[in-house]
């Protein structure tokens, strides 16, 4: 690439240090190990453990790793066919599974549910947004644990 008189180069990308410093404060507020952000073509990734990456080209998103077994537990079988439809995130949180800390859980495994019912919490900067049900049926699978940390289009819940 060319330079400018003053020692720049034609074309880089201007890294404002203000915006790093806030994307990495969001890991620590919401706790997440990673965030990332775009402008056109440019992109800014802060990631926990890590130096921020500036990434030129669109990356490919990967299919999340399967969840290993706890210490002591056998490998999990193929996942089982439940049925229903899943509930997702609308953002990026912590899912919390009742109101309150020590509180009755919102739903469990077999609950009947009516469309507008709380299943579950996702806290995103501070803010409790309710995850309601968009339809009625029973409570199939719940795939998170209290306090977890969610993504974006993550499944949550699923009804049949």
């Amino acid at each position: 690439m060319a330079e400018t008189s003053k020692g720049e180069k034609i074309g880089a990308m201007r890294i404002d240090p203000k915006l790093v410093r806030e994307l990495a404060a969001m890991l620590d507020d919401i706790g997440l190990t990673e965030i990332e952000v775009a402008d056109g073509e440019r992109r800014i990734k802060v990631c926990r453990g890590g130096a921020p990456q500036m990434i030129a080209a669109p990356t490919p998103v990967a299919a999340p790793a399967p969840a290993s077994a706890a210490p002591g537990e056998a490998a999990a079988a193929p996942a089982e066919d439940i049925g229903g439809t899943p509930v997702k995130s609308p953002m990026v949180g912590t899912a919390f599974l009742s109101p309150e800390p020590g509180g009755k859980p919102f739903i469990g495994v077999g609950d009947s549910v009516k469309a507008g019912d709380t299943l579950l919490i996702v806290e995103a900067m501070k803010v409790m947004n309710p995850i309601i049900a968009p339809s009625a049926g029973t409570v199939r699978k719940i795939m998170v644990a209290d306090a977890q940390p969610v993504e974006f289009d993550q499944a949550l819940v699923v009804i049949g």
